[in-house]
């Protein structure tokens, strides 16, 4: 077995090196937003999803999907498609914060009163 990995290990290319580091580091991005959602669940004794969550889901179903696309691989990119509703999460969280009240102001006060 130990033969095997070390001879597949030794016959990739640069360029397969760089791809597999690729899909591993999105992977790896994918798998921590689960660790961060489970971490602040706990500290707030709430289910939580913190900005984080989305910002790894988005970056790491992109590195994935690209290596699924580098591998063409159907299964890995059809697997990816959970991008835009990551992209989609992000974009309302960014909408919200652009329209949130600032700490100390009033919500119902007209502007420049």
């Amino acid at each position: 077995m130990l033969a095997k990995l070390t001879a597949w290990w030794a016959a990739l290319s640069p360029a397969e090196v760089m791809w597999l580091l690729i899909g591993l580091t999105g992977q790896a991005m994918f798998s921590a937003r689960w660790l961060i959602q489970w971490v602040m669940t706990e500290k707030s004794r709430r289910s939580t999803m913190p900005d984080t969550f989305w910002y790894l889901s988005l970056l790491g179903g992109l590195l994935v999907f690209a290596y699924g696309l580098h591998r063409l691989d159907p299964v890995i990119l059809l697997g990816q498609f959970g991008i835009i509703i990551y992209a989609r999460n992000l974009f309302f969280i960014r909408q919200e914060k652009q329209t949130a009240v600032p700490p100390g102001a009033s919500a119902t006060a007209p502007a420049g009163s």
